[in-house]
């Protein structure tokens, strides 16, 4: 019963898409290496 139901508005979930969709875009052509791959390299 003392439970807080936040609203959001629709313009800051678009928002937090569109953030979302940029970094999965921006990890297909600049995929993060981890340790393993810089490590198979030298």
């Amino acid at each position: 019963m003392g439970e807080v139901v936040q609203f959001i508005p629709k313009r800051e979930v678009e928002r937090a898409r569109l953030i979302e969709q940029a970094r999965a875009i921006y990890e297909r052509i600049f995929p993060t290496e981890g340790p393993a791959s810089l490590q198979s390299r030298t």
